[in-house]
């Protein structure tokens, strides 16, 4: 007999695996059922039939196995051609030792535009006004409704009221251009930064996390005059910062309609709280014609969260940020069957912040954008109203779909079934086959697709590294074209991108076509260019300008040869991809994207009486920190009894769980007086019974942690019994 569909529910995984590959088979003759008729063989209703019927005859059942095994054959998938040769994805660069580049880069030349009427982000817009003929531009919900939409025509005349509001307030392009925005995302954040685009003004947002000591440092530093915020609160946490201090500071422009008693605060400390309504109604009054930017003219400065002091702000031109979105285009738009081409009816859904660059590239290319509800625990409910094409996503988001899909299958048989499907597409994934239809897709993965709206055909990862494993897992669960980024602020968010038609993993991917790559000696990590490995440090039109007043910083990340030297550390693999495989500085991310500074955490919790040493250990694939701790051998003993009423050798106490666990709330209170953010905590730690030294290789000469010698030395014990 050929197969029922009662072999879902057989015991026996041998045979079921059988039955399955036919099934498969069988599946994949479903598209072109012409083709049987032409052949004069029966069609699959037919073939069905005949397999339904355990009477039938055997020689219909083995010409029903022929038909479906000739027409599988003449109509399987094929695969996409790659963009370029997968074994030979940059080459180097001629008068630029040991410098590559991407080869899709058009004879040497950095890639700065690719239309010729869009090298703005001003006339970025005005080009999607143009391509989908004032079709829907920006949409919003509320809860359990429907998106509602503002044409691109409604948006460009807001914008140019709120621009020429910020003009009769008297911003311009020589004085006083900067315009802060201090907002989650929703069309109001992008109507605003287009009202700057239109008279060459310069946005620069904040954000909750930085604190009231860093936004007061951003507004004073940039002396920004006028502010957009989206709630009261907000509003609050700006005049929180002054405590009666000078500021440069005069208007509050807030999306929704202030208090009294807000609008007096604001009086008190000398600023003006409007509405943007009525922004906009004073723009409508004093309309002036858009004073259109220049590819060199800055668009936004972007603060980065500093590690250590105040947050920096990188300064990056319309021509900084155009040639980095041109260069992903150049890899999606030219029409061949391997790219996936973005046009005006793709949607794309905006939850990732705006005041990062990650999100504000990506926007810049999608046509139409809807904007999640502001609360990530609805974003299942937008994603599936909205159903989006175009879905950019961090490592965090991507892990929590993985581990969903993962915790769903609850009995050995689903976990099977889940697994057999995975090893069937991968199979096809490594061949170049990218899809949706398969049998596999109707079956096992339809609701991983389902989860994300059902139409995505193109995601982008990035902000943070990601598992090889997840990564191959959905792209092979999503069939769509999956890409993976890497880069960072300073290079407007991306150097190096995944090419289609490669979907290996383990790499970033060759350099951008707007860039070139270079690495650079570490000699005291021993990592040397000659060998493929070094600093990544990245040169082109995409490299931004230098940190706003901060001569000595700029001179620190960008050396005299233009070159942007990121602090980590890469590996040219033998295709010509860029693998990251450290960090310079002892300065490294969480899977959420933030950074850390050990150092810094370290020399807090060492104010603990019973912590003699210890090293704090954070993985750009966990979201939280780590700790190997060295009790102090001569204080832990007295600590532990009168804290605890615990009695016991130094190697006793180093292995009660009692003591680890008041060890670790020490340490946190500690945290929490020091100033450190909740990511900055520990979740876990490892008591160590042997303090580092020089002896055992844990400490230089000097008396300074070995950072890489403890991670290999303590690997093992770090992460063990954590619930990530």
């Amino acid at each position: 007999m050929f197969l029922t569909c009662s072999c879902l529910n057989r015991v026996n995984i041998s045979t079921l695996a059988s039955d399955l590959l036919l099934l498969e088979k069988a599946a994949d003759t479903m598209p072109g059922q012409d083709f049987l008729r032409r052949l004069n063989l029966p069609d699959l209703e037919e073939i069905s039939q005949c397999i339904r019927n355990a009477s039938a005859p055997l020689l219909v059942s083995v010409g029903a196995v022929a038909a479906a095994t000739t027409y599988y054959l003449a109509t399987r998938p094929r695969a996409l051609p790659p963009v370029c040769d997968p074994h030979r994805q940059s080459v180097e660069v001629e008068g630029e030792d040991l410098a590559r580049r991407s080869v899709l880069m058009n004879d040497g030349c950095f890639l700065t535009h690719i239309y010729d009427d869009a090298k703005t982000m001003y006339e970025s817009f005005l080009r999607g006004i143009k391509l989908s003929q004032n079709g829907p531009c920006l949409g919003s919900r509320k809860p359990k409704q429907p998106y509602e939409w503002i044409s691109y025509g409604e948006v460009k005349q807001r914008s140019e009221n709120l621009g020429s509001a910020f003009l009769h307030k008297g911003h311009s392009k020589s004085v006083d251009p900067h315009i802060g925005i201090f907002s989650q995302n929703r069309p109001e954040w992008t109507m605003t930064e287009l009202a700057c685009y239109t008279y060459s003004l310069v946005s620069v947002p904040l954000y909750d996390t930085l604190g009231t000591e860093a936004i007061a440092h951003i507004l004073d530093k940039a002396s920004i005059s006028t502010v957009v915020c989206d709630v009261k609160d907000k509003v609050n946490l700006i005049l929180d910062c002054f405590n009666n201090s000078k500021h440069f500071l005069k208007t509050i422009v807030l999306m929704e309609e202030p208090s009294e008693s807000l609008v007096e605060r604001g009086r008190r400390a000398g600023i003006q709280i409007l509405t943007l309504q009525e922004m906009e109604a004073l723009g409508k009054a004093n309309h002036q014609q858009p004073i259109p930017p220049q590819p060199e003219d800055l668009a936004v400065i972007c603060f980065t969260s500093g590690t250590t002091g105040n947050p920096k702000g990188a300064m990056l031109s319309h021509g900084n940020i155009m040639s980095n979105c041109s260069a992903f285009v150049k890899l999606t738009e030219v029409s061949t069957e391997a790219r996936c081409p973005i046009t005006h009816t793709d949607v794309h859904i905006s939850y990732l912040p705006l005041a990062h660059m990650f999100e504000r590239v990506v926007q810049v290319r999608c046509p139409v954008i809807g904007f999640f509800q502001g609360d990530i625990r609805r974003l299942s409910d937008d994603l599936h109203t909205l159903k989006p094409t175009f879905f950019p996503a961090v490592p965090r988001l991507l892990n929590r779909i993985y581990d969903k899909v993962f915790g769903q299958a609850d009995t050995s048989l689903k976990r099977w079934l889940l697994q057999f499907a995975y090893s069937r597409k991968e199979a096809e994934l490594r061949k170049g086959i990218v899809r949706k239809d398969s049998i596999w897709d109707y079956l096992i993965f339809k609701n991983v697709q389902a989860s994300l709206g059902g139409r995505v055909r193109l995601m982008l990862t990035g902000a943070a590294p990601i598992s090889p494993a997840v990564l191959t897992f959905l792209r092979v669960a999503m069939g769509c074209q999956f890409y993976e980024g890497y880069g960072q602020t300073e290079c407007t968010g991306g150097c190096t991108i995944t090419v289609p038609g490669d979907w290996s993993e383990g790499h970033v991917g060759p350099p951008l076509p707007c860039n070139i790559i270079k690495l650079m000696d570490v000699p005291e990590m021993n990592y040397y260019a000659v060998n493929g490995e070094g600093e990544v440090c990245v040169k082109g039109p995409n490299v931004f300008k230098g940190y706003l007043k901060d001569p000595e910083k700029t001179a620190e990340t960008i050396d005299a040869d233009g070159w942007v030297h990121t602090g980590d550390i890469g590996k040219w693999l033998p295709n010509g991809t860029l693998k990251i495989v450290d960090r310079k500085k002892h300065i490294f991310k969480l899977a959420q994207g933030e950074y850390i500074a050990p150092e810094k955490i370290e020399n807090i919790y060492t104010r603990s009486d019973a912590v003699a040493q210890l090293f704090v250990h954070g993985d750009s694939l966990q979201a939280c920190l780590v700790a190997v701790v060295v009790p102090d051998p001569e204080f832990l003993s007295g600590w532990a009894e009168r804290k605890l009423g615990l009695q016991g050798s130094y190697k006793e106490l180093c292995g009660n769980e009692k003591v680890k666990a008041a060890i670790l709330e020490d340490m946190i209170r500690l945290g929490k007086e020091g100033g450190l953010k909740s990511f900055e905590q520990v979740k876990a730690i490892y008591l160590h019974t042997e303090l580092f030294s020089i002896e055992n290789g844990l400490l230089t000469p000097t008396l300074k942690s070995k950072r890489n010698e403890m991670l290999q030395h303590f690997r093992s014990e770090l992460y063990k019994g954590i619930q990530m």
